[in-house]
């Protein structure tokens, strides 16, 4: 359990392997694990098409000083379902993420967590035990090469393990496919064929001796103050354990005054 909430807190973030769609992206892609996209063309046409996809997708980049959330996180691994999270986000940009997660039935804090740029801080309320932790362990736990800056795009929504590197790219009625190679993964994103919104980043370990996979997919777009905001995505994770994660932004709002203040109550014990 406390392995799967460390996840999930992260994956208030990540996105691996491959994942059940939901309708919307049903209807775009044939649930295949490999899609026939062709190789990168080196025509006038097909180079226009490709920059003016990054352009627009450039433009749907979420940039902001501060974002509040209150998230219900839904899981199941190898064992079942897991008990539904409440989580409560509050990031101040490129400098803290502040999460509280409770246990939705009973409704009481279960762990309060600060991330910044080198550290992870882990309040277990329940236990009384606080853990001291670096980004490594981040990557330990979750088998995903995290930065700060990529926990804070997971969350906002913002592209990630995504480049301007593309090797492959296809224009369809509906949507557009096209692929990036970078130093841990491929990736695959799915494109609403108007305005360039993210449907879903298919993730490959480039390292073929792992089968580190991500997939997530995104959905529920609102629009509040010109920015495009998915509320609701579902992530499958795994490598060697497998989990999967849905969450539902049920509120959010950017650039408000917020606090990410951390006390560390002086009976919590060290582990």
């Amino acid at each position: 359990m406390k392995k799967n909430i460390f996840i999930a807190i992260m994956l208030l973030s990540v996105y691996l392997m491959a994942c059940r769609p939901t309708k919307q992206i049903n209807k775009a892609i044939a649930p295949k694990e490999t899609l026939p996209v062709p190789e990168n063309q080196t025509k006038d046409d097909s180079l226009k098409q490709i920059n003016d996809a990054l352009t627009q997708l450039k433009a749907h980049y979420i940039d902001f000083r501060t974002f509040n959330a209150k998230i219900k996180v839904e899981s199941s691994d190898s064992k079942g379902k897991n008990p539904d999270i409440t989580a409560v986000v509050r990031i101040i940009k490129d400098s803290a993420i502040w999460m509280s997660l409770s246990a939705t039935f009973l409704n009481i804090e279960v762990y309060r967590v600060l991330i910044k740029k080198d550290s992870v801080i882990l309040l277990n309320k329940q236990e009384k035990e606080v853990q001291y932790r670096s980004m490594d362990y981040l990557q330990e736990v979750t088998q995903i090469p995290f930065d700060y800056q990529t926990v804070q795009d997971l969350i906002i929504g913002n592209p990630v393990f995504f480049n301007d590197k593309i090797t492959s790219f296809r224009q369809q009625e509906n949507y557009v496919l096209m692929t990036s190679v970078g130093d841990f993964f491929k990736n695959l994103l799915t494109l609403t064929h108007d305005s360039k919104l993210m449907l879903r980043s298919k993730m490959d370990d480039v390292d073929q001796t792992r089968s580190r996979t991500a997939d997530v997919t995104y959905d529920g777009y609102e629009n509040n103050s010109g920015i495009f905001f998915s509320t609701m995505r579902q992530i499958t994770a795994s490598e060697k354990n497998k989990i999967d994660i849905r969450l539902n932004y049920k509120q959010y709002e950017f650039n408000k005054d917020l606090s990410v203040s951390f006390s560390i109550p002086k009976n919590y014990k060290r582990k």
